[in-house]
């Protein structure tokens, strides 16, 4: 895929400053009626889509900073000042950032559904493999929305038009749902199962996600079976239990779209980048902004200091757990051990300096073009088998159906992280897989939303009100366009 993203650039350069651009005559005719005319059509429609992952950093950055996880950080308590009231959980309606994320992921419902509303147009071999691509993509960006607005407006038939905010309504919760089930079903029947190149979705990626929607939705059962899938099909395992494998590289370059790797998300630095068209780059931006204030030394690169892991949660790893050096960085003691030097900017005691980074996403040395932090190359683990492996033990845990295959499952984690067997069952391991999904997934976004789904986040995330912070606020512009088909979420 980062081939594929450079290779696009290349091509929209090329053509696009050939001489023909002087002729104006007759009028450019390519349109979403006239598009789909080959296969490489729909191939090129669903790199399209794709890229649209790119712009999920957001998702993860600011799924962080709403959890117990981490402050907000940056240069001052203003920087970045969505994000600063999200820490705080003051955010309102009138959030640039939370719009972001709300036209970042639509985009994506609107790229993958161009496709699937022209998958009539023309026959040729592999077309189902692309539309269930596209499925995928679309239920992926919507499962997003879903999980930070609720409510959402569905279109099964295709793209939204100008116009459709006025009569199209915000569908409930459990009919959001009904539809993303239908479209990974739909999904899992007509992809391969593996990857036709890496990257691309595959029918384990499909079940994952799948699994996961069920475990949002508490149907156990269906969970675990999907989930159960993706752990026995053998085509998955833990990084660093196998050959020459470190875990402590799991989050290095070396290790992307590993054994591990259930689906990630594709990032390049091979094309430049700006802050006015953040959702353009091909960069992880996520990486730049959480990178360590004016750094110099070894291994790493400087960044803005976004994103800082408190010390309550470095103090929640044991002494001999290895995930804790893995997953954040001490900076104090790093340039002890190195001689790095470093800049501090937010000091505010709510959102700022902790002496903590996000080690699995702060900026590596590399050959990234050096504009700003924002064409970092690290891909994003978006579904990682430890995930899928303590999920699939939550399901069979909560769902009273096998205590001892997830508490296999927990084991298998906490063993990779050097850590003794647990023996727990009942209430008790589902308290510990609350504790193991925090240590586990520490800084990949998951952990606010997890809180929620538990009902628990109330407990954790100062300022949090249930249920008004469940859910995050309609951005106020769509309010406005729809003209009062849509509500604005209960509390804001």
């Amino acid at each position: 895929m980062k081939n594929i993203y450079l290779f696009l650039f290349v091509v929209f350069f090329a053509t696009s400053c050939s001489d023909d651009f002087v002729d104006v005559t007759p009028p450019f005719a390519i349109n979403s009626e006239t598009f789909f005319e080959s296969p490489e059509d729909y191939d090129l429609a669903l790199i399209g889509a794709y890229d649209l992952l790119s712009a999920t950093y957001v998702n993860v950055l600011m799924g962080e900073i709403a959890s117990d996880n981490v402050n907000a950080g940056g240069e001052s308590p203003t920087d970045v000042i969505g994000w600063q009231q999200i820490d705080r959980m003051i955010h309102t309606p009138v959030n640039s950032n939370i719009r972001d994320l709300w036209n970042f992921n639509f985009a994506g419902v609107q790229r993958a559904s161009w496709i699937i509303e022209n998958e009539g147009k023309i026959d040729f071999e592999g077309k189902d493999q692309i539309i269930a691509e596209a499925r995928f993509l679309r239920a992926y960006f919507n499962f997003e929305l879903l999980k930070w607005f609720g409510p959402i407006p569905i279109k099964p038939s295709g793209q939204f038009e100008l116009g459709d905010e006025l009569v199209i309504p915000r569908s409930p919760v459990e009919e959001v749902y009904d539809y993303i089930e239908s479209e990974l079903l739909i999904a899992i029947e007509n992809m391969a199962p593996t990857s036709l190149q890496t990257g691309r979705a595959n029918q384990m990626s499909a079940r994952a996600l799948l699994g996961k929607v069920y475990l949002y939705r508490e149907r156990f059962p269906q969970s675990a079976d999907q989930l159960n899938e993706v752990i026995n099909s053998g085509m998955f395992h833990l990084y660093g239990t196998r050959g020459d494998e470190r875990y402590e590289d799991l989050f290095e370059f070396i290790a992307e779209n590993s054994g591990e790797s259930v689906f990630e998300v594709q990032y390049t630095g091979a094309q430049g980048a700006g802050f006015d068209c953040l959702q353009c780059s091909k960069g992880n931006v996520m990486v730049g902004f959480s990178g360590v204030r004016g750094y110099v030394g070894p291994v790493f690169e400087s960044g803005f200091g976004f994103g800082l892991p408190r010390e309550s949660v470095f103090n929640a790893f044991s002494e001999d757990d290895l995930r804790r050096d893995v997953s954040i960085l001490n900076i104090e003691a790093w340039a002890a051990e190195t001689g790095a030097s470093f800049s501090i900017g937010n000091q505010d005691p709510v959102t700022g300096h902790t002496g903590f980074y996000n080690r699995k996403y702060i900026p590596r040395i590399n050959n990234n073009l050096p504009d700003a932090n924002l064409t970092q190359p690290n891909n994003y683990r978006a579904i990682r088998y430890a995930d899928v492996l303590l999920m699939a033990a939550e399901a069979l845990n909560r769902g009273g159906i096998d205590d001892e295959l997830a508490r296999s499952y927990v084991n298998e984690v906490r063993n990779r992280a050097g850590l003794d067997d647990t023996q727990a069952s009942g209430q008790d391991l589902f308290q510990l897989i609350i504790n193991e999904r925090r240590l586990e997934l520490v800084g990949e976004g998951h952990r606010f939303f997890d809180l929620v789904r538990w009902g628990i986040a109330e407990e954790f995330i100062e300022g949090f009100t249930a249920p008004k912070n469940n859910l995050f606020p309609m951005p106020f512009e769509e309010i406005g366009f729809s003209q009062g088909n849509w509500n604005q979420n209960p509390g804001y």
